[in-house]
């Protein structure tokens, strides 16, 4: 059962990266672009995942408190809690690390350069000036 669920998972997840990525390779989008659509696609789903680890976390509290007379109950409930925890550690965890390598770094994402544009396409301004942060060429 679990491996036809993570057959499945994998098959839907593929669909969603195929649905999503081949029409930015087939009209001849950058690799920036296209790395700027899967980040923005990561960055929606990162507060979804900590709501759901979350959820878990108050589901194991829920179960393990409705099971107070149950030694079994309380066990699982306790397990659950525990990768409720775990999960969200370890979202936090590469949240920082990842923060502190950029400070470390230097990278400050208001301060990168945007690439150069053609008047007249989608994202870059219209007018002669550059005051969207990107240089109209």
């Amino acid at each position: 059962m679990a491996s036809h669920y993570k057959s499945g998972v994998a098959i839907v997840s593929a669909l969603v990266l195929f649905a999503v990525m081949v029409p930015r390779v087939v009209f001849g989008q950058t690799i920036t672009g296209i790395l700027d659509t899967a980040g923005g696609i990561v960055g929606r789903l990162i507060p979804i995942v900590a709501g759901v680890a979350l959820l878990v976390f108050f589901w194991g509290l829920v179960r393990f408190i409705a099971s107070a007379g149950s030694e079994d109950g309380r066990k699982a409930g306790k397990q659950i809690m525990l990768w409720g925890i775990i999960a969200l550690f370890v979202m936090i965890a590469i949240w920082g690390i990842v923060a502190f390598i950029r400070v470390s770094l230097g990278v400050n994402q208001e301060d990168n350069p945007n690439a150069p544009c053609l008047r007249g396409l989608p994202g870059c301004p219209s007018s002669g000036g550059s005051s969207g942060g990107t240089q109209s060429v």
